[in-house]
């Protein structure tokens, strides 16, 4: 049976240690670090998301405030709020939920927060200093995954680690990462030859394609770390980009979904908010 890598307490963990630190920080200060979510349009599984960041804002002592607005807005609209958002000093963190209705520029909106205040960690000020190695807020999943298996003591060092797509949210964040925790790192994606051999090779597979048990158990060498950060809504219910079920007979460890990356990702949105707000009110 392989260690399974539990992102729900380890998630717990962090949050109480940053309730602590909020606490700290508020009476230092004279108030808490604040939270601001914006909502376009009525996304089922973007709603759920917002719900559970304002319920883990109220537990840590984070304020958090939900702006939501139709899926019809414009991009000006949606510009002027975001901006809004962004000039208001009692405000530390934007967030502008994804996915957007198809006729919005998200990256144009990214853009608009402020690297400071981007605790996403999106912003191409964030993302570049985060691929020469300073200081910055970083995406939340891939932080997430570095966290979890920091807390497992799983070290990367000398690892081979192949990141299983491509994208600017996970895949490419995920690779700079591990390559500055001084794995050796492959990032494979739908173009890539001989997909199953790459995957096979991996001693940290770091799974982001958002399909469905996409991940065999062929596809995993033993002994290998799977991390799964897919989240998928299957007739069966949830599962994620790997095939748990199958693969945990083969890997050392392995995170489950739910469970996994998910509680992590929420975790790491709110320690970006304290270091925002920590940075901000210290100077």
């Amino acid at each position: 049976m392989p260690l399974i890598l539990d992102g729900k307490a380890t998630a717990l963990f962090i949050r109480q240690n940053l309730t602590v630190e909020v606490k700290r920080l508020s009476k230092a200060f004279g108030r808490a670090p604040h939270l601001a979510v914006v909502l376009v349009g009525d996304d089922p599984a973007s709603q759920i998301y917002v719900r559970n960041k304002e319920r883990t804002c109220a537990e840590t002592g984070i304020v958090s405030s939900a702006h939501r607005v139709d899926a019809d807005i414009s991009q000006k609209t949606l510009e002027e709020l975001v901006g809004g958002l962004v000039e208001d000093d009692a405000i530390d963190g934007v967030l502008v939920q994804a996915p957007l209705p198809r006729h919005l520029d998200l990256l144009a909106v990214q853009a608009l927060v402020a690297p400071d205040k981007d605790v996403d960690g999106f912003h191409p000020v964030n993302v570049g200093r985060l691929s020469i190695g300073l200081p910055c807020l970083a995406p939340c999943t891939p932080a997430g995954v570095m966290e979890l298996l920091k807390h497992y003591n799983i070290s990367c060092e000398g690892k081979k680690a192949v990141v299983l797509g491509r994208s600017n949210i996970v895949g490419k964040p995920m690779a700079m990462m591990l390559v500055a925790a001084s794995a050796t790192v492959t990032v494979c994606h739908s173009r890539t030859a001989n997909l199953a051999g790459e995957c096979r090779a991996a001693d940290i597979l770091v799974a982001a394609i958002g399909r469905p048990r996409f991940v065999t158990k062929d596809m995993v060498k033993p002994g290998a770390v799977v991390i799964d950060v897919g989240i998928n809504r299957t007739e069966q219910g949830l599962c994620g980009d790997v095939d748990f079920e199958a693969i945990k007979d083969v890997a050392s460890a392995i995170t489950p979904v739910p469970g996994g990356i998910g509680p992590m990702t929420i975790a790491m949105l709110l320690s970006n908010t304290v270091t925002a707000f920590r940075r901000r009110m210290e100077g």
